[in-house]
């Protein structure tokens, strides 16, 4: 088998499945009836036995064994129940003499099961008892068995399952993680998600933090949280196309394929927005999409080529409004997952309750910007700087050669603000347009604040330019009435009121293509057809995207993407001998 390492263990796994299919015959089966006493509508979970009847097994104080009377009392009661679960047998199996102790685990809980030599048959494929210790003794670490029998205590006071039958259900031929520490290798959890979901359910020794399942089982029950508040409020899920003729809806390098039925190009979706104001030209006031996105970029700690994006629209909302909206939407998901307002992120505590500050771009330079950055040779950084291209040029400079020798260097923070002063001004950098001057002031503001945005924070007043499906500001034309919602430094949310003037979305779109001549992959394509929806009239809109992967993240510590998605693209594995790349950290 060539997907399985040839060594002592697999071997003798691949030994014990002969024996049990001459033993058993089908070592496969197609499926296991469990018993409904529970919930008669549902059929017995490990976890569902252990809740149900963990509240009846005595409890001693300091650790204690319960007194013989008490487990007397519980047996009475628990014998009654005959019971028919499944699940990974979870910890490897131990035999004493005639009789033997083993944890079964379906994920979530563990449930001990008690065989005892004569009293325990094996069930065979074709339906016949035989001696059941006999299978018991081929059983290894991980396979997966189920059992029927009757509940009771044992005198250590542990819930557990006389086993009357045995059927097997599944080996595992490869042999389980350390049940201790589990799997330690970020790029191994990464990659074989399967195996760090079974490390983190056998693992004894369990952290204060998430498990790997339960940071997935609190993903989904963000999305859950997500949908019913949008529900609620009057809001229609949509679904628009994930493949489109066009790569539209925002700035970013498509994925491209090729249809041969119909013999042209298409892109993988890189935002659904421009079919969502379609839905709101058509008449759909609120309307909303989960939707996976897919942008041909970089990876890195908060970067994945593949992911998921939450989009929704409101007819007749601004910017303000949606902001507002935002909050609310935010804390009641915050409330509802995390059960407070304040969530631990690394060594922050994320305060979602007080109202959200709004900063805008060139304020949060200012205010962010420290007296340690300036020029200890120069001038010192002032407001004025940002608008004068001369000394933004400057800026731009400074802050790229910041970021480089940051990554190059391991000298002090004052040296290295030093050369990079130094370096920016043996360098020119003309600013030629407003785009240009745009782009400059958003790289600056990327390095000098952003990382510092650790509580919910938005951030407005996005230069025109760069935001070529919004709405300008009436109290300045060169910026948009767009915003993004910075959290713990991260970027969360992005929204804006949406550009609903077709003649001005044309001359944007026409921007969009001259930057494109001047090499700018990532600017926007002319979509005609968005044109003439516009055309018809779309009243005033506000819309909003929110990262679903960096917010889930947010709620359950974790500071790489790839810890919160299930199966991360990620680089082909090295073979034996070559470099080892480090995908958990994005490089």
């Amino acid at each position: 088998m060539p997907f399985i390492e040839e060594n002592d263990q697999t071997r003798a796994r691949r030994e014990h499945l002969e024996r049990i299919a001459a033993l058993i015959g089908n070592p496969y089966p197609n499926k296991f009836e469990r018993s409904r006493v529970v919930r008669p509508d549902e059929e017995d979970s490990i976890s569902a036995i252990v809740e149900r009847f963990a509240p009846l097994v005595p409890r001693a104080p300091g650790g204690a064994r319960p007194a013989p009377e008490e487990i007397e009392r519980a047996n009475a009661e628990l014998n009654r129940y005959e019971v028919r679960v499944a699940g990974r047998i979870a910890t490897p199996p131990r035999v004493m003499g005639k009789a033997a102790f083993v944890h079964l685990s379906d994920g979530v809980a563990r449930l001990q099961i008690y065989v005892r030599k004569g009293e325990t048959k094996a069930i065979t494929s074709d339906g016949r008892e035989i001696d059941g210790w006999e299978l018991f003794e081929l059983l290894d670490h991980g396979d997966f068995i189920g059992v029927a029998g009757f509940l009771f205590v044992t005198k250590t006071g542990e819930l557990s399952i006389h086993v009357k039958q045995l059927y097997f259900l599944a080996k595992a031929l490869l042999p389980m993680p350390d049940k201790m520490h589990g799997i330690a290798d970020p790029e191994v959890r990464q990659r074989q998600r399967y195996l760090d979901l079974i490390a983190s359910s056998l693992k004894i020794e369990r952290d204060a933090e998430l498990s790997t399942r339960e940071v997935f089982e609190r993903r989904a029950q963000i999305i859950r949280e997500i949908r019913r508040f949008l529900d609620e409020r009057g809001f229609i899920e949509v679904e628009t196309p994930m493949l489109s003729p066009l790569a539209t809806g925002a700035a970013a390098r498509p994925f491209k394929t090729w249809h041969n039925a119909l013999g042209i190009p298409l892109y993988a979706r890189i935002a659904p927005e421009l079919y969502l104001k379609r839905l709101i030209v058509g008449g759909f006031e609120r309307v909303y999409e989960l939707n996976r996105n897919f942008r041909n970029e970089g990876l890195s700690v908060r970067h994945n080529p593949e992911f998921t994006m939450l989009e929704f629209y409101c007819a007749y909302w601004d910017a303000r409004q949606m902001m507002d909206f935002c909050e609310e939407l935010l804390r009641a998901v915050v409330g509802r997952v995390c059960g407070s307002m304040r969530v631990r992120y690394g060594t922050h505590e994320i305060d979602f309750a007080p109202k959200f500050p709004h900063l805008s771009m060139k304020e949060a330079i200012v205010r962010y910007w420290t007296t340690e950055m300036n020029d200890p040779v120069g001038e010192p950084f002032s407001a004025s700087w940002l608008e004068d291209d001369e000394k933004l040029s400057l800026l731009v400079r400074f802050c790229r050669a910041l970021e480089r020798l940051k990554a190059e260097t391991d000298q002090g923070r004052a040296e290295t603000i030093a050369a990079a002063w130094r370096e920016a001004k043996r360098e020119t950098l003309p600013l030629e347009d407003e785009t240009a001057r745009a782009h400059a002031l958003e790289e600056v503001f990327a390095t000098v604040a952003e990382e510092r945005l650790i509580q919910p924070t938005f951030i407005t007043d996005f230069p025109k330019a760069i935001s070529p499906l919004a709405k300008r500001s009436i109290a300045d034309p060169t910026v948009a009435e767009r915003f993004e919602l910075f959290i713990a430094g991260m970027e969360v949310a992005n929204g804006f009121s949406e550009l609903n003037d077709p003649m001005e979305q044309y001359e944007r779109f026409l921007e969009q293509a001259a930057a494109r001549e001047r090499g700018d992959e990532e600017a926007m394509v002319m979509d005609e057809d968005f044109l003439r929806a516009l055309s018809y009239g779309m009243p005033p809109t506000a819309g909003i995207g929110i990262g679903i992967d960096r917010l889930t993240m947010l709620l359950t510590d974790r500071h790489s993407i790839r810890d919160v998605i299930l199966f991360p693209h990620l680089r082909p594995k090295k073979k034996p001998g070559e470099e080892r790349t480090d995908e958990a950290n994005g490089t």
